[in-house]
């Protein structure tokens, strides 16, 4: 985080987009605002639900139109696994979706540089995809590790990002301006569970959590709905709430994020920047 950013001089920022399933729709709501807003993105880093969103925006899409394939293409049901399966799932069921949109599936003829991380299964590393085929690197960040198959990349084999990194910043230290990073993963006190897909969700939000705080440090400014708490990573039919709740949040911080709103106003003024 750089605490001296000098605004008339800012010229790359740069996104961070967490994991965090169904929640991840936030993100779009986030980055609609910001849009609407004339802020540009040079650079996007995303994991799981984040990687899908920075691939498809990076592609041209507007976020409201990625809602809405969201929804007509029932993609987050397909990602949705069926608890109780006698076996795991694969994740490439979903890969035509890809090619349909993003015809191209090359990270390099994307309009912002994308970095989606995933992990090598074998030997424990984080990786970060910059290159290559854009379909299978979002599916391997997708890839929740004991409910979809592994996804297999040059012979290795790849899982989602989110086990050693849910909220991938480091990509954008040292190559933008300004790093804005969008956090879905607010960890809200709760006094019960009153279902397996719960408890599963809850230790799911433990475990990103103890990491997060270290990499928000690295945000200079960091949107983050604590509204999402009361969401699951499979609630699917509550997409157009959770996209609202991404949009609310972004505009309420423009307002009281005085960095941020010194980056709207530069950028209205400049709109060339």
């Amino acid at each position: 985080m750089n605490p001296a950013i000098d605004l008339n001089k800012t010229k790359k920022i740069g996104l961070a987009l967490s994991g965090g399933g169904v929640r991840g729709v936030a993100h779009l709501g986030v980055m609609q605002a910001l849009t609407d807003h004339g802020i540009e993105f040079s650079h996007i880093s995303g994991t799981s639900a984040g990687a899908v969103a920075a691939a498809f925006f990076a592609a041209g899409y507007a976020p409201k139109e990625i809602l809405q394939i969201i929804k007509e293409t029932k993609l987050l049901k397909l990602l949705r696994p069926s608890i109780g399966s006698a076996g795991l799932i694969s994740i490439l069921k979903t890969r035509f979706l890809f090619t349909k949109f993003i015809p191209h599936n090359s990270f390099q003829k994307l309009n912002i540089h994308v970095t989606v991380s995933s992990v090598n299964l074998g030997d424990g590393k984080l990786v970060y995809f910059t290159e290559g085929e854009l379909d299978m690197a979002i599916l391997a960040s997708c890839c929740l590790p004991g409910i979809f198959k592994p996804i297999i990349i040059n012979g290795h084999m790849y899982v989602d990002g989110g086990i050693l990194n849910n909220f991938p910043v480091e990509p954008l230290v040292g190559n933008c301006d300004v790093i804005i990073g969008s956090s879905c993963n607010h960890l809200p006190v709760v006094t019960e569970i009153k279902s397996f897909r719960s408890l599963v969700d809850r230790a799911a939000m433990i475990a990103i959590s103890s990491s997060l705080n270290t990499r928000k440090i690295l945000c200079d400014i960091v949107i983050e709905p604590h509204d999402l708490g009361g969401y699951g990573i499979f609630d699917t039919d509550a997409a157009d709430e959770i996209y609202n709740i991404g949009y609310e949040e972004t505009l309420k911080t423009i307002q009281e994020n005085e960095i941020l709103k010194g980056i709207v106003q530069a950028h209205q003024k400049s709109p060339s920047v």
